[in-house]
C-alpha cells in the first residue's frame, strides 16, 4: 500500500503555493528557435462557429476552485466527440491556456474541447493532479448533455507530463486508488481513447531520463516528494505501464525525435497488440519535444489527431 501522505519532508520547500510561470508557449519557442530558426509559434485562432467560454469549475477543495475552459462548434447538430487536453509543463508549470489554439481548431472540425487546469507540485503532489483529472472526466460525462457530447466518446489528451497524465487515465480507469474523493456524481472517469503527445509511459523504464538530480532536483522528484532512489516504487506507481491492460482503450502516439520523452512507449504498445487493442505512432524526424506547440508540425499534429479520432469512433 502506497500511503502517499508520507512524503519526504526535504522536497516540501517545492510547494510554494506560488504559481510556476516558467514554461509558456512563449518561452519554449524562444529556446526552441535557437535549434529550430525555421519554426514559427502557432497564432491564436478564432473561428466563427466556435463559441469559447473561459473559468468553467468543474470541482472545488474548499476554497480552491477547479477551473477549465470549454471550446465547442455553436452550429453542431448531432452528438460530438469530447476531447480533454491536458498540458505540460513537467508536473510544475504550465496552464489550461497552453493549447487554446489546438483546442480551437479541433472545435472548427466538430469537437468539444475542454482545457482543464489541474493542481501542479508548486501546489499539492502526486497524486493529486490524478484526481482532478479524474474528476474532470467525471464533470464532462456529467455535462455531455448540455455540451452535445456523445459520452462513450470522450478522448484524454496531453503533452509531455500532460500526455503521461493522459495515458494515465487511460490505464486507471475507475480505480479507486486514483479516483480521489467522488461525491455527488454517478458519472465514471473512464476514457474511450487516448492521445499521448511525448509523454512519458514509465518513469523507471531503461529509456527513462527523468529523475537525475544530479545537478538540480527533477520535475519528477519534485512531484512525487521523493527522488527515484529513495522510492522507485512510488515511480513505479506513477507509471502509466504499470497499469496498460485489456481494457485500455485505443492510443495514438505523436512523437518528436527525442526518444526518452516517450520512454516505455514500445512496450506499452506490445501489451496493447496483445489484447487486441488498436494503437498508431507518428513520429516527427529531427522535432524538438514542444513540436506541437509550433509550425511546421502544428497543422500535421491536427490531422494525426482528426484521423485517428474519426477512425476509433466512426469505424
Amino acid at each position: 500500500m502506497i500511503f502517499f501522505q508520507n512524503i519526504n519532508a526535504q522536497y516540501l520547500k517545492g510547494i510554494t503555493n506560488v504559481r510556476d510561470t516558467s514554461f509558456t508557449n512563449a518561452s519554449a519557442f524562444r529556446k526552441t528557435l535557437k535549434y529550430f530558426p525555421n519554426c514559427a509559434l502557432v497564432p491564436k485562432m478564432h473561428f466563427e462557429n466556435v463559441t469559447q467560454k473561459n473559468d468553467i469549475t468543474y470541482c472545488s477543495y474548499g476554497r480552491r476552485k477547479m477551473k477549465l475552459d470549454v471550446f465547442y462548434d455553436k452550429n453542431a447538430q448531432k452528438k460530438q466527440t469530447a476531447i480533454i487536453i491536458i498540458h505540460g509543463g513537467g508536473w510544475r508549470s504550465g496552464s489550461k491556456e497552453q493549447h487554446h489554439q489546438m483546442a480551437q481548431k479541433l472545435a472548427s472540425l466538430g469537437y468539444v474541447c475542454f482545457t482543464p487546469e489541474y493542481r501542479l507540485s508548486t501546489e499539492a503532489l502526486f497524486p493529486a493532479a490524478i484526481y482532478d483529472l479524474k474528476a474532470c472526466i467525471r464533470w464532462v460525462r456529467q455535462n455531455a448533455a448540455k455540451y452535445n457530447i456523445n459520452p462513450d466518446q470522450i478522448t484524454a489528451l496531453g503533452f509531455s507530463a500532460g500526455g503521461e497524465l493522459a495515458a494515465f487515465m487511460g490505464t486507471t480507469a475507475n480505480m479507486p486508488l486514483f479516483e480521489g474523493a467522488v461525491t455527488h456524481s454517478d458519472s465514471k472517469s473512464q476514457v474511450n481513447a487516448v492521445i499521448d503527445i511525448d509523454g512519458t509511459l514509465s518513469f523507471v523504464h531503461p529509456e527513462s531520463s527523468e529523475g537525475n538530480d544530479s545537478k538540480n532536483i527533477s520535475a519528477g522528484t519534485y512531484w512525487f516528494g521523493y527522488s527515484k532512489n529513495e522510492n522507485p516504487k512510488l515511480w513505479e506507481t506513477a507509471s502509466p505501464l504499470s497499469y496498460v491492460n485489456a481494457s485500455t482503450p485505443p492510443t495514438l502516439f505523436i512523437n518528436s525525435s527525442i526518444a526518452r520523452m516517450h520512454a516505455g512507449r514500445d512496450d506499452y504498445r506490445k501489451i496493447l497488440t496483445e489484447n487486441g487493442i488498436y494503437s498508431e505512432v507518428h513520429e516527427f524526424e529531427n522535432s524538438p519535444h514542444t513540436f506541437c506547440l509550433f509550425n511546421p508540425w502544428f497543422e500535421t499534429t491536427i490531422q494525426y489527431i482528426d484521423n485517428f479520432v474519426t477512425k476509433i469512433y466512426h469505424k
